[in-house]
């Protein structure tokens, strides 16, 4: 173990579940940030080990955040990534949770010194969360497709019956390592409606911890999320109404689902136009 980890208690841990939701990356509708944070509020937990954020981040693009109350600085937050580590209860599993900036910089480095550590916690399973946008209805339950690092795990939700050549975040990096180290992994992804992709979208949240807890044998109270989906959904459909273009949109997003149709963004009108009709919308809401 090098010093870009810092152990700050070493855990005794049962049968532990890794979780993975770093913030930079793929995240449409700030669905995997939303599901972790509501994840690390439902556990109690404790901080098992940080990464070095003077080597890994650039504080010019992720600046620090200070606090000023009555004009005298009070606090100053730096972005972190960190591991912490929460068991469920006396006869359940342990669950780690490694959230925080994806690094800008060392991801060889930090890469292989994550996969050691989990390694060596005798991590028996790991989950990663995101979302991306796809041209689905805000107006149907959010689906999940899964990645792997073999097929049984990649089929334990469903994966895109395709080959894609894409971009990879640092959570990639780590499924790719984990992989290679002989640790299962799975990547859920939650499909988030392209129109509303760059905007909080509290129902993809709510079906990450859902998916999460049945392949990890957890519940998490998504209540709150689930209010909050159900608010946004009346607000998209207010702003739906006013367009028979956005409703026709809409209507052909539904019948392409209820069908199961796969279908490219390519082939549907763009959702930009949408998108920042409700984006003006929903400011005028807050």
């Amino acid at each position: 173990m090098s010093d870009l980890v810092k152990i700050h208690r070493w855990p005794t841990l049962d049968r532990p579940v890794l979780v993975m939701a770093l913030d930079g990356w793929v995240d449409a509708g700030l669905a995997a940030g939303s599901a972790a944070a509501t994840l690390r509020t439902s556990l109690p937990h404790h901080l098992l080990a940080t990464f070095d954020s003077d080597r890994l981040i650039d504080h010019r693009a992720r600046r620090p955040t200070l606090r000023i109350k009555n004009g005298v600085p009070t606090e100053l937050r730096w972005p972190e990534i960190r591991l912490d580590v929460a068991v469920v209860s006396p006869a359940g599993r342990s669950i780690l949770m490694l959230t925080g900036p994806e690094p800008d910089m060392r991801w060889h480095e930090w890469s292989h010194e994550v996969v050691q550590l989990v390694s060596r916690l005798g991590v028996e399973l790991v989950v990663g969360l995101g979302a991306f946008p796809a041209p689905v209805p805000h107006t149907r339950p959010v689906r999940l497709v899964s990645t792997g690092n073999n097929p049984e795990n990649a089929g334990r939700i469903g994966f895109l019956p395709v080959t894609l050549d894409v971009p990879t975040g640092a959570q990639g990096v780590l499924e790719f390592g984990f992989g290679q180290a002989g640790i299962p992994t799975i990547g859920l992804w939650a499909r988030v409606p392209h129109y509303v992709a760059g905007m909080p979208y509290p129902a993809a949240s709510a079906a990450l911890l859902r998916d999460l807890g049945n392949l990890i044998g957890l519940t998490v109270d998504t209540g709150a999320l689930q209010e909050a989906a159900a608010s946004t959904g009346a607000q998209i459909d207010e702003l739906i109404s006013a367009s028979d273009e956005h409703q026709a949109m809409v209507h052909q997003l539904e019948a392409q689902h209820d069908n199961e149709e796969t279908v490219t963004l390519q082939e549907l009108p763009t959702g930009d136009e949408i998108a920042a009709e409700l984006e003006r919308f929903l400011k005028g809401q807050s």
